[in-house]
């Protein structure tokens, strides 16, 4: 990904700026997701076609692991350590949605079409968040 794009998609030619917005849209994007699974596993779980104690599980999960990038997002520099494992975590996340859709989910016809688009979703946040933490690190 050029600095170009990354410039445009941050709004922004600060590197460290583009990735604290990244952290801070995941974590938004992941808190909110979170919180719809703890609020509403049992219909979500029905609509979806996943065990609601699952997603429930998810939920917890997500809402903590938000707070946890909103953290870093909040950090005039986020530290690249604390970065690297949310990339990492963001592509497992990823790679493991789409072996469970194949491996032992059983989803309805809107779960098939959600697990791979959130995959997708959260695979593309950490490609933004490592691109603009390798653009930080080459302009020091």
């Amino acid at each position: 990904m050029s600095q170009a794009l990354l410039t445009g998609l941050a709004r922004t030619t600060r590197p460290q700026t583009a990735l604290r917005r990244f952290l801070a849209l995941d974590a938004v994007v992941t808190g909110a997701n979170g919180l719809a699974y703890l609020a509403a596993s049992g219909p979500l779980g029905e609509f979806l076609g996943i065990d609601a104690a699952l997603l429930l599980e998810l939920g917890v999960f997500l809402t903590a692991y938000a707070a946890g990038v909103a953290w870093l997002a909040s950090r005039p520099q986020p530290p690249a350590l604390g970065v690297k494992l949310v990339v990492d975590l963001n592509v497992l996340w990823a790679v493991l949605s789409v072996v469970a859709l194949f491996a032992w989910l059983e989803p309805t016809t809107a779960g098939l079409l959600w697990t791979p688009m959130q995959a997708v979703t959260v695979a593309g946040f950490a490609l933004l968040q490592w691109t603009a933490l390798r653009a930080g690190t080459a302009t020091r």
